[in-house]
């Protein structure tokens, strides 16, 4: 078996796009930072996240039922460090960032590269985490040209203004 430290480390090596998962309904409020998200079928639209079943958060988005997948822009690094500061409470989270709501109640976060407004369909347990199956109820496509990645343990740009400015 491989060891938890050698697994993350590997897993350090694989790049993955920057997430703010929200929910917001009869629970309340919660916002995670995640990299572990990713399509499922496009008949329906369909994709899935992993919470962490200890998490304070994950009681919320099973009770609530719905999600929104904020998928962040590269100038969006402090959205993604806030809402991954275990300091900084569920409220606080939500009240430093501009957002609107879609059509599940979900907040849609300003700035967002895409964000995808989900119903939860089905929710399996795997070891320490829950996978929740999300069939997409709206989208909303930002502006920005550039998203934010994690790589390495570190926040990367990428996109084609990230090239420019690295190569100029």
């Amino acid at each position: 078996m491989v060891s938890i430290d050698l697994f993350r480390d590997g897993m350090a090596r694989l790049t993955g796009a920057v997430n703010v998962i929200t929910t917001d309904g009869p629970k309340g409020f919660a916002g995670m930072t995640a990299t572990a998200v990713c399509s499922v079928t496009d008949q329906p639209p369909t994709l899935l996240t992993c919470i962490n079943r200890s998490s304070y958060a994950h009681a919320i988005f099973s009770g609530n039922g719905v999600l929104c997948v904020n998928v962040l822009a590269a100038e969006q690094q402090e959205v993604a460090r806030l809402f991954a500061d275990r300091n900084v409470t569920m409220p606080e989270r939500l009240t430093q960032v501009a957002h609107e709501h879609l059509l599940t109640g979900s907040p849609a976060l300003s700035g967002a590269l895409v964000s995808f407004d989900c119903r939860i369909t089905q929710q399996q347990s795997l070891g320490s985490h829950d996978l929740f199956i999300c069939e997409v109820q709206a989208v909303k496509i930002g502006n920005s040209a550039a998203g934010l990645t994690y790589f390495g343990r570190e926040y990367h740009a990428i996109g084609l203004p990230a090239l420019a400015s690295a190569i100029g």
